[in-house]
Parts: C-alpha cells; structure tokens; sequence
C-alpha cells in the first residue's frame, strides 16, 4: 500500500484519465480530493465528482469531492483548504484537468483561445502555487502534469498552435518545478500516452467510436502514473514522459491488455512522431 494516507488532489478527475488514476491509486490507500466542475451528470460525457467519489471509496481510498473550476483562483484556493482540512495535508498534485480544440489560428475563436489558456497553463500554475506550502512539507511530494513532449516539428504546431502552446506551456512547468522545487524534494514530471486514449473527448470531440476501437484504455496512463508517482527521493524528476516508457522501465512490455479492441492497430496520440 504505498500510497496509504498519502492526499492526491487531482483537476478535472470526474471521468476518464483523471477518474482512472484516482481509482489506482485509492486502491493502495489514497486519500483523494477530486476537484472538477461536474456536479450534474451531462448525458454525453458522464460521470460528476460525487459519482467518482463513491467509485474511490469503493476502491478502498477515502474521497473528498470539491466543485472547482480552476479558472477562478478563489475556488482553488477553497478546495486546497477544505483538502487541508479533511486530510492534513497534500503530498501529490495531479495536473489532469484540459480544454483542447484542435482548431487553426483563423479558426480559433478568442474565447476558445482564453479557456484553454485559462485552464491548461493559468489553472494549472495557480493550482501548484497554492498546494505547494503542503507539498514542501510532505516526505515523498510529487507534481504530474498530463502534457507532451515538447516538440518543435512544424505539424504539432501549425494545423492548432493555440491548443499546441497550451500544452506545451504545462510541460514547461512540469520541467521548471522539477528544478525549481529540487530542494524543497518535490518531484515533477509530465506524462503523455503514445496511442490516443479511449475517453470521451476521443468519442465526442476528435474521433467518435471509430478512433475509440484504435485506441487504448485509461488504465494504461493510470499504471503508468502509479509507478511515478511511487518513486522516492526525486528519482524520477524533470521528465516527459511517455506511458510506454514507464511501464517498460518496470519491466512491462506486453499492453495488450490495454487495447479496447484487442489485436487492433492502435492510433498514435498527438505530439507523438
């Protein structure tokens, strides 16, 4: 259980990836502070932040659901002290929550521009700024952000260079704060699936059923992010890296398990060459 009593606040964790790593790590012990926006179920997306928490407690951690929209720095800041006050203290931040549109510059209406750099990049970094006085005092602190590798190859950046930056801007930080925090024995790394993950952004808004068949689970991304955020005394900081990487860093090399169409081919994710 190497993660018992340990409080994770994970963005945007009410479905998909960020629901799937909170149900991974609850299961070796976790406390869990979900803080995503969803409080009604939508009928497209499913799932609220009251639905996963039964799902976590099921799962064997303890939950705590908080409304946030990490747009608005007063709701960080609410849920960051309710966190505190419910468990203790926060010894992991999970970077989950994103807007994409995969839109060109012509196309891109300024407010599309604004939600995605008010959550991916503003949201993100005021989300760190207010855990961290509770990570630099935990024994084993640790940052994940869901964002790339950093690529400057021209067909990552010109068909959506304004998803593109905001992307790019988390892996930035994730790689600040892993020097930035090195003293304070805060870990911080990125991570980024190599296939298209099986979510309701790939259904709704990217790809639909089709691209689901040729990608992979959450699970995937969820294990991965367990053996990162299981490492001690910052042996694993200031890395991107890729789910595959990590799992075969454990010695895993067969994924086929993960596919949602076993024997499929797989579809590589965005910012993936």
């Amino acid at each position: 259980m190497p993660f018992n009593n340990k409080t994770v606040f994970i963005s945007g964790g009410s479905r998909g990836i960020g629901k799937a790593i909170a149900l991974k790590l609850a299961a070796s012990g976790a406390n869990i502070v979900i803080a995503a926006k969803s409080v009604e179920e939508n009928p497209v997306l499913g799932g609220t932040i009251f639905s996963a928490a039964k799902e976590i407690e099921a799962a064997g951690g303890k939950a705590l659901a908080v409304q946030t929209d990490i747009r608005d720095e007063e709701q960080i800041i609410n849920a960051v002290a309710k966190a505190v006050e419910s468990f203790g203290g926060i010894d992991i931040v999970i970077n989950n929550a994103s807007a994409i549109q995969l839109t060109n510059t012509e196309n891109t209406a300024a407010k599309r521009f604004d939600l995605m750099h008010d959550i991916n990049v503003r949201g993100t970094f005021l989300l760190v700024q207010h855990c961290l006085p509770y990570l630099k005092k935990s024994t084993n602190a640790h940052i994940l952000t869901l964002s790339p590798p950093i690529s400057l190859i021209a067909k990552w950046l010109s068909p959506h260079i304004a998803y593109t930056m905001s992307k790019y801007n988390m892996s930035m930080m994730a790689l600040a704060w892993a020097e930035e925090f090195r003293n304070d024995g805060i870990a911080s790394n990125a991570l980024w699936p190599l296939t298209t993950i099986d979510t309701a952004a790939v259904r709704n808004l990217l790809g639909g059923k089709a691209l689901a068949e040729m990608s992979r689970t959450p699970a995937i991304i969820a294990d991965a992010a367990y053996y990162i955020l299981s490492k001690q005394n910052l042996s694993y900081t200031g890395n991107t890296f890729i789910d595959e990487q990590v799992l075969a860093n454990e010695g895993i090399t067969d994924l086929e398990k993960y596919a949602v169409i076993s024997g499929a081919t797989l579809y590589k994710d965005l910012f993936i060459s």
